[in-house]
Parts: C-alpha cells; sequence; structure tokens
C-alpha cells in the first residue's frame, strides 16, 4: 500500500521539529567543512538557524516561503560580495538535505522515505534559487569592478591653466571611448579649458575603428568649444595610418605630450622663453 504523500511531508516537518538541534549542528558541520575561505563559525550557525526556522515556518499551514526565499537570495548576495565560489554558496542549502537524510535512515519508516523525496525536491528547488541570485550578484560585481577599472584607466589630468590630457594606454573600445568622451567633456565644462591633448602614447595600435574613437571624441570635444591635440604618434603607428588610409584631417597631432603641451601652450598665448638662452644673452651683454 502506497503512502500518502501528505503523510510523508507532515514526517519531514515532525524529524525537524523533534531533531533540531541535532540537525543544525550536522548542517552547520557540512556547510563549514565546505568552505576553503575564512569562515565566522558563530555567524554560520546563526544563518542556518534563521535559515532553519524560516524552513520550518514555510513547511506549517499556508506554505509560504517568501522569507525564506528573502534570506537566501539574502545569504547569496553576500557571498558573491565576498569571494565565496558557487559551491560554496551551494552547500549551505544542499548540506540541509545530506543532513536530514541521516535521521531519514535512523527513523527507517515509509512516510520517512517517501517524505524525502519531496523534501529533497523542495531543498533542489532553493538551491537553485539560491545559485541564480548568486550568479547575479557576481555578475553584477563583476560588472562594478570592471567600470571602476575602466574610470581608473581612462584619467583626464589638468596640465596647465586651460589645458587637460587624457592619457591613454591599453585598447580604445567603444565602451572605453564613451567613458573617456564622458570624462573628457565634464572637466572641459569643470575647468573650462579649450585645449585638450589626448595622448595615445600607451595606445599598442591604432587600426580604423580606433580612429573612429579618437575622431569622436574629438568633435565631442569641439562642440564644448575645445581644440584637440593627439600626441603620441609613433612611426609605426604613422605608418599604419598612412597604409590603412586613415584621415585626420584638421585635428593636429604630434609626436610627443611634450609636443603637444608646447603647442597647446602656444594657442594658449603663453610665450616660452629659453633659460640656456638667456645666459648666453646676457654673456654677449656682458
Amino acid at each position: 500500500m502506497s503512502v500518502p504523500a501528505d503523510a510523508g511531508r507532515r514526517r519531514i516537518e515532525q524529524l525537524l521539529q523533534d531533531n533540531e538541534e541535532r540537525v543544525l549542528r550536522r548542517w552547520q558541520e557540512i556547510a563549514g567543512s565546505s568552505s576553503t575561505g575564512n569562515v565566522d563559525r558563530a555567524d554560520l550557525a546563526a544563518q542556518l538557524r534563521e535559515l532553519f526556522q524560516a524552513l520550518l515556518q514555510s513547511l506549517g499551514e499556508g506554505g509560504d516561503s517568501s522569507d525564506l526565499r528573502g534570506l537566501l537570495a539574502e545569504l547569496s548576495r553576500n557571498r558573491a560580495r565576498q569571494g565565496f565560489t558557487p559551491s560554496e554558496t551551494a552547500i549551505v542549502v544542499f548540506g540541509l538535505k545530506e543532513a536530514v537524510y541521516e535521521f531519514i535512515e535512523t527513523d527507517g519508516s515509509p512516510e520517512a522515505l517517501r517524505g524525502f523525496v519531496w523534501f529533497s525536491q523542495l531543498i533542489d528547488d532553493l538551491g537553485l534559487f539560491t545559485i541564480e541570485n548568486y550568479s547575479a550578484a557576481r555578475e553584477k560585481v563583476i560588472v562594478d569592478q570592471a567600470e571602476q577599472l575602466l574610470e581608473l584607466s581612462t584619467p583626464v589630468v589638468k596640465l596647465w591653466e586651460g589645458i587637460v590630457a587624457v592619457p591613454l594606454v591599453g585598447t580604445l573600445d567603444s565602451a572605453r571611448t564613451q567613458v573617456v568622451m564622458e570624462k573628457l567633456l565634464q572637466t572641459l565644462v569643470d575647468t573650462g579649458s579649450e585645449h585638450a591633448v589626448i595622448d595615445i602614447t600607451g595606445v599598442p595600435a591604432v587600426d580604423t575603428q580606433v580612429a573612429q574613437h579618437l575622431l569622436k571624441t574629438v568633435v565631442a570635444a569641439r562642440l564644448m568649444g575645445a581644440e584637440c591635440v593627439i600626441s603620441g604618434i609613433r612611426p609605426q603607428i604613422a605608418h599604419t595610418i598612412v597604409t590603412l588610409g586613415i584621415e585626420f584631417g584638421d585635428i593636429v597631432t604630434k609626436a610627443s605630450l611634450a609636443d603637444a603641451l608646447a603647442h597647446a601652450l602656444r594657442e594658449s598665448g603663453v610665450e616660452f622663453v629659453s633659460r640656456r638662452t638667456r645666459v648666453a644673452v646676457r654673456t654677449e651683454e656682458g
């Protein structure tokens, strides 16, 4: 004779209530032993107890698991930010299945065995929910870190009154161009600069796509009333530009950042007097 599913579920609920402390202790051992990092045992025990109470509540009348899923979502986000692996996160949920099964074996009743099939499916569903939340949180962490690195890799610095520079290092793609353009335009507004130097000394290669990105940045700066100079045109890059037939139009290009700064200063009306020249003049007069 088959055992009704409700009877199996009630038996599981009864076993969880009667053996709460022992189940929690075994669950903590399983979850803690799988973590390679430094795990706060007291914090882990508190988390598992809170999850266990929410599980018992969800098994009661009504079967509302919203609190339990909320706790699992929060645990997933925290573990993703703290650098735990997917396996270390998943075992927090799946470890309960192993802990409960030991008591099912001891009980040995048909109700308990049938109930464990239902309980196993429930834990699998909660485990899948946990991993999905972990993956989403981890992806957000990676995206945020990538954006922060992108911000750090595209600084806009003030070289002189009215002159700013953007030293670029690495590959210039669409996403990075957007960040460069936004930061440059904002700096032009904040500083009231009329000249900008875009230095590509650290850019390994310039192809048609990179050139288009540079031209877009220059055009955007011009719309803000600032003129740009592109510096860092090495011989290899110059040869590539000529070979590809890339046209920079009336955009000023210079071989080095120093040359670009000197040009921008002259355009700003700043005059240079060489100290060596001044000494020579004084000598002749003397």
